[in-house]
């Protein structure tokens, strides 16, 4: 995980919707909101965990920035955490999706066409899908099969969606990007497995 420092200042027009909604009874929300939110998640099998607005930058990919890369984290942290750091308005850090270790389960927190501050480098978050593993660079047994399988799926689908290639040019460790000072996801992550999980999902 990294932070950016870049947050968007609430605009008079946000405000008053916001303030517009907040005037509706919940009842007539509810229905609405929870439609909404299953509908959220670009990835099917996704779960909807968004981060907090102030976490990451509203776009509209690939519009707005062409999506080149896949950037592979590892969290240093467990998922559930991970979690509440994404919806933490003072951490200024999110990535689009979180994997679970024990089961491969999959959570979006950014929609794909937002901009998730994930990176540490402003240019390849514009450009790039970031995915958080849960586990620790120096624990290899947090690298599952299940979390190994998952992950190579979703890889695999927003390289289709965006015309990303399947190769380790196009899908970096978060260590490779310019600028970057973190190692993850560590040398126990197996790149060559994972490359060819992609290929094969």
């Amino acid at each position: 995980m990294d932070r950016e420092r870049t947050a968007p200042a609430p605009t008079r027009r946000r405000l008053l919707k916001g303030a517009a909604l907040a005037a509706v009874p919940y009842t007539l929300l509810s229905g609405t909101r929870a439609a909404a939110q299953a509908r959220a998640a670009d990835y099917p099998s996704a779960e909807w965990q968004p981060a907090s607005a102030s976490n990451y930058s509203r776009s509209s990919r690939p519009t707005a920035y062409p999506v080149d890369y896949v950037v592979i984290h590892v969290t240093q942290e467990t998922y559930a955490d991970t979690l509440s750091i994404f919806r933490d308005p003072e951490k200024q850090v999110s990535a689009h999706y979180v994997v679970r270790s024990s089961d491969g389960h999959v959570a979006q927190c950014v929609r794909e066409a937002d901009i998730a501050w994930h990176a540490g480098n402003w240019d390849y978050n514009t450009r790039s899908i970031g995915i958080e593993h849960e586990g620790w660079v120096d624990r290899p047994e947090y690298f599952t099969d299940a979390l190994y399988e998952e992950s190579a799926r979703l890889t695999a689908a927003i390289c289709t969606a965006y015309g990303i290639p399947k190769d380790r040019t196009h899908i970096i460790a978060h260590h490779e990007v310019p600028g970057s000072d973190h190692t993850d996801p560590g040398p126990f992550w197996d790149w060559t497995r994972y490359i060819r999980l992609v290929n094969f999902a």
